[in-house]
């Protein structure tokens, strides 16, 4: 069975993007590969991190994984931090690593531009994104179109280390689904919808209430014009609104097209706002029973025991290879 291998950070709120592009998928993968899902707080504290918040969101996301369909019994879900072997292996790969194929990366280009003083773990954490696949010599890795640089990298870092030590590692595949795989902002069609944006209405959280999905929706920018239709380039903010209608009514974009000829958009967000209620209520629901139940961290413990398994026997393997003294056992 191939083996897959995902995350998502644990920081601002998850949204119908994440939903769509991520979370869907890993219900649909667990069913034919051996899926590792983790929620990496390693990751999110590249950025400064309210302590509080850090611990709360880490919850969230991990309850929010098994709301929308996760199984436990099915997928190992942990949070990184949990699993040490992770951060070990990102110091090794960094060590693998070029100055120059880190400062390639357009991700920390973007973000280091928006801010007066850059961390280094913003500028290495693509080596420490690579130890996160590598570990478990994933054949997948469900990515966005924004991080194939990031596995791009992971490749070369395994078939670098592969040629000084021995063929070992796995080189992973991407995994992007063909539509869905990114979710666009709410008031600018250009550009991704983003959990960490400071305009609110920029973004459907997962668990925002039925009443603010409404006034989000209603709310979204759209083209000039009244007509709805599926055209990227010249009438993006709609077609991005019709991509989430049709991921939210099972409806095609040609149905969606035919639904609303002549009727402009007031009825069109209407329709989409209920869509996406319908389409959140029971998760939300689900969200609810399982952060009370407190059998939100059994899971994590399970599916941290699982991973820390597979990847502490690569981590073993690669020291080895790379000629560290062993402990005795």
């Amino acid at each position: 069975m191939k083996r897959v291998l995902s995350g998502i950070q644990s920081s601002g709120k998850l949204t119908i993007g994440n939903y769509i592009g991520a979370l869907q998928n890993y219900v649909k993968l667990q069913e034919t590969h051996e899926c590792f899902f983790s929620i990496v707080d390693l990751h999110a504290i590249t950025v400064p991190q309210n302590p509080e918040d850090l611990k709360e969101q880490t919850e969230s996301v991990a309850a929010l994984y098994f709301a929308a369909g996760v199984d436990p019994n099915k997928s190992s879900v942990f949070v990184q931090s949990h699993v040490p072997a992770h951060a070990e292996l990102g110091w090794i790969m960094t060590t693998l690593a070029y100055m120059g194929e880190f400062e390639r990366m357009t991700q920390f280009k973007d973000k280091s531009g928006k801010q007066e003083s850059v961390g280094v773990g913003l500028f290495t954490y693509p080596g420490l994104m690579a130890a996160d696949i590598l570990l478990y010599n994933a054949d997948l890795v469900p990515v966005g179109d924004d991080q194939k640089q990031h596995l791009e990298l992971t490749r070369d870092l395994a078939n670098r280390f592969n040629q000084r030590y021995g063929e070992y590692l796995k080189v992973p595949e991407p995994y992007i689904p063909e539509v869905g795989a990114r979710i666009m902002s709410l008031d600018d069609g250009s550009n991704k919808m983003s959990k960490s944006s400071p305009n609110p209405n920029s973004f459907i959280a997962m668990l925002d209430e039925p009443d603010v999905l409404r006034k989000k929706i209603k709310r979204a920018t759209t083209d000039s014009g009244r007509e709805v239709l599926f055209d990227p380039v010249n009438k993006p903010e709609v077609s991005n609104l019709m991509t989430i209608y049709s991921y939210c009514s099972a409806l095609s974009i040609k149905e969606i097209e035919q639904q609303y000829e002549g009727q402009g958009y007031g009825p069109f967000k209407k329709d989409l706002a209920e869509h996406v209620v319908a389409t959140f209520e029971p998760i939300q629901q689900r969200y609810k029973e399982i952060r009370a139940s407190g059998e939100l961290h059994k899971y994590l413990q399970q599916g941290a025991e699982r991973a820390a398994e597979v990847a502490n026997e690569t981590l073993k393997e690669i020291k080895q290879r790379m000629g560290f003294l062993m402990p005795l056992k």
